[in-house]
C-alpha cells in the first residue's frame, strides 16, 4: 500500500448508521459545507483505524484484552439496590456468572421503564406495589390449628382480601372446604387427618401466591431522566404484558430468561451490557468490540453457551485445543477410541507441535513466477 493510501482517508465507506449521525451533528451544530468535510474525514479515519487487518488473531486480543484488567477487579463486590437495603453481586462473581452462563443469577434484578402516559411518580409507585409478589405469609395477622375441626384458622390484617385469599387456597387445596366465618377464612379438612399433615398443611398455605408476579420480591421506584422501577427478582414476561410497561426498554439481567423471551439476540445484547457494567463499576476501560466478540461466540449456535469445559471451549472441533483447556486424558482418550483427526486449523493446536499459527502472515501463502529462469 502506498503512503498516500494510507494516510488518504477520503475512500473509506462508513457505514449507514454513522453516515446519518454525522449529518444529525453536522445539523443541529449549524456546520457549514468545509466544517461538515473536516468531521466526517476524521470519522473516517478514526474508523478507518479501528478496522482489523486480515488475518488478526481478534480472539486472543479479545481474551487478553478483558482478562488482563479483570485480574485487578475486586474479589467480592457488592451495590446495595436503592433504599431496599439489598446487596447486588458485581466485580468478579458477576462477571463469572455472565460469561460462564449461569442459569440463574445470584441477585436476579430488572430495570422497568413506563410508556410515556404513566410516567410520573404515582403510576410507578402504585405498580411498584402492584408487582410485588405476594403471599398468604405476607398477608395474615394470625393462623391457627383448630384440632376438634381438623382444620386451619387464618385472619389477615385486611379483611377485604378475605376472598381473593380463599380463592387461592381453594384452587391449591381440593381436598379441604374453604370458607370465609366471621371475618376468618377456615380450611377444613375432608378427610380423616392427622396433627403432622395438618400442620404440613399449613405451612404449604402460608407459601401460596395470592397477588403480584412471582420471583419480584421487591420493588424500588426511582427517578433518573424518566420514573424507573428497580425490581429485586425477574420475571420479563410477565412484567412484559402490564399495560403500563414500556417493553421497549425493560430489561433483565437474567440472560437466559432473555433469550426464552425475547430471543438469542437480545440475550447477546444482556450480555454485552452487563460485562461492560461490571467492569465499568470497577472503573475499567475495555473497547466495547472486545465484549461484543465474546457475545458473538457465546450465542453463535442460536442459544446461550457459557465460555467454560461444557460450552464454547469444549466444542472446538480441535482435540489439541479442547485438551489443553480442561480434562485432557478425557478428550485424548475419547478421540483415540473415535478416530478423530486434527486437522491443525486452529492457533492453539499449531502453537503445541511448534509450527507456524494461521493467522496474521502465517494464514497467506506466497507464490512467485520468474518468467526470466523459465526461459
Amino acid at each position: 500500500m502506498s503512503t498516500k493510501s494510507q494516510t488518504n482517508y477520503s475512500e473509506v465507506e462508513l457505514p449507514e448508521t454513522l453516515v446519518k449521525e454525522i449529518e444529525e451533528i453536522a445539523s443541529r451544530k449549524r456546520l457549514n459545507k468545509e466544517d461538515r468535510e473536516k468531521l466526517e474525514e476524521e470519522v473516517k479515519k478514526y474508523y478507518a483505524q479501528g478496522k482489523f487487518e486480515p488475518g488478526e488473531a481478534v480472539g486472543i486480543i479479545g481474551a487478553q484484552s478483558i482478562s488482563e484488567p479483570a485480574t485487578q477487579m475486586t474479589m467480592r463486590t457488592y451495590h446495595f439496590a436503592g433504599t431496599a437495603g439489598i446487596r447486588v453481586t458485581y466485580g468478579l462473581p458477576r462477571l463469572i456468572e455472565i460469561f460462564d452462563a449461569k442459569r440463574e443469577p445470584e441477585t436476579p434484578m430488572m430495570t422497568i421503564y413506563l410508556k410515556k402516559e404513566f410516567n410520573n411518580a404515582n403510576d410507578a409507585t402504585r405498580l411498584a406495589e402492584e408487582i410485588i409478589e405476594k403471599r398468604v405469609v405476607n398477608l395474615i395477622k394470625r393462623i391457627a390449628l383448630n384440632l376438634n375441626e381438623n382444620s386451619i384458622e387464618i385472619e389477615l390484617l385486611d379483611k377485604r382480601k378475605n376472598e381473593l385469599t380463599a380463592k387461592a387456597i381453594r384452587e391449591n387445596f381440593k381436598d379441604f372446604g374453604i370458607k370465609i366465618k366471621d371475618e376468618k377464612i377456615v380450611a377444613i379438612s375432608k378427610t380423616e387427618i392427622d396433627i403432622r399433615s395438618l400442620q404440613k398443611t399449613k405451612e404449604k398455605i402460608l407459601d401460596i401466591q395470592v397477588g403480584g408476579i412471582a420471583n419480584i420480591t421487591n420493588a424500588v421506584v426511582r427517578k433518573e431522566e424518566d420514573w424507573i422501577i428497580n425490581t429485586i427478582g425477574s420475571n420479563l414476561e410477565k412484567v412484559l404484558a402490564i399495560k403500563e410497561v414500556d417493553e421497549r426498554r425493560t430489561v433483565t439481567n437474567n440472560v437466559h430468561e432473555t433469550a426464552k423471551v425475547l430471543g438469542v439476540e437480545a440475550a447477546r445484547t444482556v450480555i454485552i451490557r452487563e460485562a461492560l457494567k461490571t467492569m465499568q463499576e470497577q472503573a475499567l476501560d475495555i473497547d466495547v468490540r472486545y465484549v461484543m466478540l465474546v457475545g458473538d461466540i457465546m450465542t453463535f449456535f442460536g442459544e446461550v453457551n457459557s465460555i467454560g469445559r461444557y460450552g464454547v471451549a469444549g466444542s472446538k472441533t480441535s482435540i489439541l485445543a479442547r485438551a489443553a483447556f480442561e480434562e485432557t486424558i478425557k478428550h485424548l482418550v475419547r478421540a483415540s477410541i473415535r478416530n478423530e483427526v486434527d486437522n491443525l486449523q486452529g492457533i492453539f493446536e499449531n502453537v503445541m507441535i511448534g509450527q507456524v499459527v494461521p493467522s496474521g502472515t502465517g494464514m497467506f501463502d506466497l507464490l512467485a513466477k520468474f518468467e526470466e529462469e523459465q526461459k
